[in-house]
């Protein structure tokens, strides 16, 4: 199959979150089955031309956004023998952030990303580059597939293209005021109960439920989750609509990118048969972040966007507990500007045992998993997640929400004492995540017991070759949809 990922951001070029992780990952396993992949994003300041080497195109595209052509162009790289198109418009994307700043999302976010999906498909053209799938990631691409579907559903060149929509995160929708149909291209035949309308406002992540060929998103039990009301953010019954052609598949993760037995960013290299040189990474952690440098002392760790999802909250009521317990906090994290502010507060506190680190630092998030024995993922909801399952990679054992696609990977001894590998709590209050972590503090204590763990975590499969032949089916699912 000929496919295109379209996305607003792919690792290693431009990265806010899991996002990126996917749509880097995916391509690569589509490509080793045999597809012709290829991946089209945005071409921000946040991708480094001395980093690769990114070729211009002679294509352009020109797009009118509120009565004006603005043109873009395109630039070209590869990431493992894939190529990626870069679609350039200096004013939309050489900014300092991707979606916004620490204070709120950019106004003119309709008009930067209808640009960028209407210029996908009219690039696609100018390419002769007729794919079979599209493969669309989370609201900022959400316009490709309502624009296909009502459109272009009778032009000769898409005919025999489906267009398969990943929702990452539900809770992210793409909501705007009605006003802004115009900038994107739309008019008021969009705006209706089976398209964008929702609660007078538009909704771009419904748009592309209801258009797509067929739905995925990133866990099995999210996929269940957000069918109910609890998790379905206002979008259930739509939701509800496409449930046969809902799907959950867990994401992988790139054994190339993640891998302690050959990352050069830690102190020492390890595996699941020769765990020595873990100590030797929690030792040189402890030293570059100024804690006491013990053996025997647990380094629990968090490392995750500072926002309510991520279980932050908990984290500040429980501050003194940590504060008091023989143990090791170690947070790295940027995100919300109210957790910033708590977090500078707590660190201003200047506790011996706790390191808060904010910002990202990719190298010390590294070190930070090689050098840590537990990994806190205390979620609100997670879709599926990608910290836990590089902690687990690296030997760190998770303590997590029983949530999403944490409650998939991650398997507590009280429920599962032949596959455990973490532990959980399943009332999402300050109390579980406290008793869970003493439950994993007490194992750790048995070192016996909590090697098994770590083996247990470090040896799972969690690449995305399964994954990625679970896309394949929904694919075939989707292009038969579109033929019908």
């Amino acid at each position: 199959m000929k496919i295109l990922v379209a996305a607003s951001e792919v690792a290693p070029f431009a990265k806010t979150g899991g996002l990126a992780d996917v749509t880097g990952s995916l391509p690569k396993a589509l490509k080793e089955m045999g597809h012709d992949v290829r991946i089209i994003m945005p071409y921000y300041s946040q991708v480094k031309p001395g980093a690769y080497t990114i070729r211009k195109g002679r294509k352009s595209v020109e797009i009118p956004i509120e009565g004006v052509l603005q043109k873009g162009y395109m630039r070209q790289t590869y990431i493992d023998g894939i190529p990626v198109y870069l679609l350039e418009h200096r004013g939309y994307f050489q900014r300092q952030y991707l979606y916004g700043t620490p204070s709120g999302d950019y106004p003119d976010n309709p008009q930067r990303f209808a640009f960028f999906c209407r210029g996908v498909l009219q690039l696609l053209k100018k390419m002769d580059f007729r794919p079979d799938i599209i493969h669309c990631n989370d609201w900022q691409t959400a316009l490709i597939p309502l624009v296909m579907r009502h459109e272009l559903r009778d032009d000769p060149f898409f005919m025999k293209t489906a267009c398969i929509y990943t929702i990452h995160n539900l809770a992210y929708q793409g909501v705007f005021d009605k006003e802004t149909l115009p900038a994107m291209g739309l008019d008021e035949s969009s705006f209706t109960v089976d398209r964008l309308e929702f609660y007078d406002k538009v909704n771009l992540m419904k748009g592309a439920i209801l258009s797509g060929d067929a739905i995925t998103t990133v866990s099995e039990t999210y996929r269940s989750e957000i069918l109910g009301k609890e998790l379905g953010c206002g979008l259930e019954g739509v939701l509800a609509k496409r449930e046969k052609e809902l799907f959950g598949i867990r994401n992988g993760l790139d054994y190339q990118v993640w891998d302690p037995a050959m990352d050069s960013a830690i102190a020492k290299t390890y595996s699941p048969s020769a765990l020595a040189g873990k100590a030797a990474d929690k030792k040189a952690l402890q030293k570059e972040l100024g804690l006491a440098q013990s053996p025997d002392t647990p380094v629990v760790s968090m490392v995750a966007r500072l926002a309510a999802q991520k279980g932050f909250d908990l984290i500040v009521k429980l501050f003194k507990k940590f504060q008091a317990e023989n143990l090791q906090l170690v947070i790295l994290g940027e995100g919300d500007e109210a957790y910033v502010k708590q977090l500078e507060e707590l660190r201003k506190k200047k506790a011996p045992n706790i390191s808060i680190n904010l910002g990202f630092d990719t190298v010390l998030a590294r070190k930070i998993y090689a050098g840590s024995d537990i990994f806190l993922m205390p979620s609100r909801f997670e879709p599926c997640g990608l910290g836990h399952l590089i902690a687990q990679r690296y030997g760190a054992v998770p303590v997590a929400h029983k949530t999403g696609g944490l409650a998939d990977t991650v398997f507590d001894p009280q429920d599962d004492v032949k596959e455990a590998n973490g532990f959980l709590f399943t009332k999402f209050t300050a109390d579980g995540l406290w008793d869970a972590l003493q439950r994993a503090l007490e194992t750790y204590r048995d070192q016996a017991a909590w090697k098994k763990l770590v083996k247990q975590g470090m040896t799972m499969d969690l690449s995305w070759r399964q994954s990625a032949v679970k896309y394949e089916e929904v694919y075939r699912v989707g292009l038969a949809r579109k033929v019908v």
